[in-house]
């Protein structure tokens, strides 16, 4: 949809982009921890499954949203920047791939 969104409005000076965040440190996720059994083993649980070791700020996705809307990327459309600390991209199948 952002690719498509992003070629429709080229022409009329319109960037599209998306950001794509990864599990980020909220209050409902410290909500969803503290509601399971063991809170402390499915936080870890949950970090483990991370490259980078630990779960997203509030201010890590806000500095990808802040970079999209900068001069700095004023010739970036049809984008969707991945922000999951490596989740995604570094993780198939449970392994830490290349």
């Amino acid at each position: 949809m952002t690719r498509a969104f992003a070629a429709e409005l080229a022409a009329h000076g319109i960037r599209v982009n998306s950001v794509s965040p990864g599990t980020t440190e909220t209050p409902m996720l410290q909500a969803e921890f503290a509601a399971a059994p063991d809170p402390d083993r499915e936080r870890a649980e949950n970090e483990a499954a991370i490259p980078l070791g630990r779960f997203g700020q509030p201010d890590d996705i806000a500095a990808a949203v802040a970079y999209l809307l900068s001069d700095d990327a004023a010739y970036v459309t049809g984008a969707n920047l991945v922000v999951d600390g490596g989740r995604t991209s570094c993780f198939t199948a449970g392994t830490l791939g290349g």
